[in-house]
């Protein structure tokens, strides 16, 4: 059964700075990062802790071989998963977010698999941007901007 804290899930994220960033960004909202392998780095790295800084150690982390692995063990319910994609319906300010939410983002080159989303359009959403020269944005960034506007009710906005 699901912790009733959100979650913030990378699908195969390639680039340990992110990684790292996001970890922090867990640590201060005392969120679980789960990790779907396979990973483009070793957690083991120097830019890994580099970008968690000292934090990197507290980070309540874990780890699943796939996507699959991550469906059969945690079993989320449909209506607790928020897929955040350039392309999504909806921007990230639409939904009304769950307690136990998993705020799942894909990795930084290709973004989620088909495969990942086909049927979950519906649970799809963006990050608005003004100026359409900018294709995408850092992930450390995005996934930032989405769990703090996840978790407003719960940090008092």
């Amino acid at each position: 059964m699901s912790d009733p804290r959100m979650k913030m899930v990378l699908v195969t994220p390639e680039i340990p700075y992110n990684t790292g960033a996001i970890g922090r960004t867990c640590v201060a909202l005392n969120l679980e990062l789960i990790l779907i392998k396979p990973l483009g780095f070793s957690l083991d790295e120097k830019s890994v802790k580099r970008a968690g800084t000292d934090y990197w150690k507290h980070v309540n982390l874990t780890e699943y071989d796939s996507w699959r692995h991550f469906l059969d063990a945690r079993q989320p319910e449909r209506d607790s998963l928020y897929f955040f994609e350039e392309h999504g319906a909806e921007s990230l300010y639409a939904p009304d977010y769950k307690e136990d939410s998993y705020l799942v983002f894909g990795c930084e080159s290709k973004g989620l698999p088909k495969t990942i989303l086909d049927g979950m359009e519906d649970r799809t959403f963006h990050l608005p941007m003004l100026d359409t020269r900018v294709r995408s944005l850092n992930l450390a960034n995005v996934a930032t901007a989405v769990i703090f506007q996840a978790m407003r009710p719960q940090l008092g906005g």
